[in-house]
């Protein structure tokens, strides 16, 4: 009689397939994968260890594991990634959510009085996670969050409806260079492409090939993006307004050069898990 395949055995083949394969987290890759394929939850992955795994769970995990090896994200895989206290629906029209921008929203909240309304925008908002994540922590804010990608749009607007926000946000297809404010802001958030062109090659297979182009580069340098955000803070931030953006881990100096120039005060510059500087927080000041 053939032996059933249980879930160890497979979960154990599968990290091994993914660390041969040059993949940096195969045990949770492996986990993620095999719990979407059964539908287990984690806890499921050690109380069923023994558990048979029956032919048509083996098949769609592989499909999965085929992409992975492909260096296609497990994110992308799924179709959502965690982000702050929620699920965020991916698509290939979005940035990848990852855990280091959740900076941002930290250094958001530490600067804002949770208490009072609050009006927000977001510049370039992908899955609208950092947006729709600071409305989670604000109640009485509401937000705007535009992107030029139509497809962008419509998952940000997905995201708030899953969320139970969509009541206190609205998402636009526009340039942030079209963009004509109808008022102002008291928070103005963005993670703009900051990969300068010639760097885009020598990206990791799971952001080169996966992530749209348009949410990576940022011009020759990588600043273009910030020049165009810095010219249109004038015309869109309240009094004492504050900026908060995403920057890549060497930019800080040039970053804040430019925020400097047109005339806001730069607060902190804040680093990430491993210690990069990822986002600059500024404050602008009408004289």
């Amino acid at each position: 009689m053939v032996e059933p395949v249980t879930v160890r055995d497979v979960l154990l083949d599968v990290q091994d397939r993914l660390r041969a394969n040059g993949i940096d987290t195969p045990e949770l890759d492996a986990r993620l994968l095999l719990q979407a394929a059964m539908g287990l939850r984690h806890e499921d992955l050690i109380i069923e260890a023994a558990l048979s795994v029956s032919d048509q769970e083996r098949e769609k995990l592989e499909a999965m594991v085929a992409r992975r090896l492909a260096h296609e994200p497990v994110s992308r895989i799924l179709g959502r990634r965690a982000f702050w206290n929620a699920d965020f629906e991916v698509t290939t029209d979005t940035l990848d959510p990852r855990a280091d921008s959740e900076t941002l929203v930290e250094g958001v909240l530490s600067h804002v009085d949770r208490t009072k309304p609050r009006a927000l925008l977001d510049l370039g908002t992908g899955t609208g996670c950092l947006l729709l994540s600071l409305l989670q922590e604000l109640p009485r804010a509401t937000g705007l969050g535009i992107d030029v990608s139509a497809g962008a749009v419509e998952t940000a607007r997905r995201n708030a409806e899953s969320l139970r926000l969509a009541d206190r946000v609205e998402f636009m297809e526009i340039n942030w260079n079209d963009l004509t404010p109808s008022g102002s802001y008291d928070v103005v958030i963005g993670n703009p492409p900051y990969i300068a062109a010639a760097d885009i090659a020598d990206l990791a297979p799971e952001v080169r090939d996966y992530d749209p182009l348009t949410a990576l580069s940022g011009g020759a340098d990588g600043l273009d993006c910030y020049r165009e955000i810095a010219a249109l803070l004038p015309a869109v931030l309240a009094e004492n307004g504050l900026v908060a953006l995403e920057i890549g881990a060497a930019q800080a100096e040039d970053v804040k050069g430019i925020l400097g120039k047109a005339g806001l005060v730069v607060l902190q510059t804040l680093t990430d898990l491993a210690g990069h500087d990822r986002c600059i927080i500024a404050r602008w000041m009408r004289v």
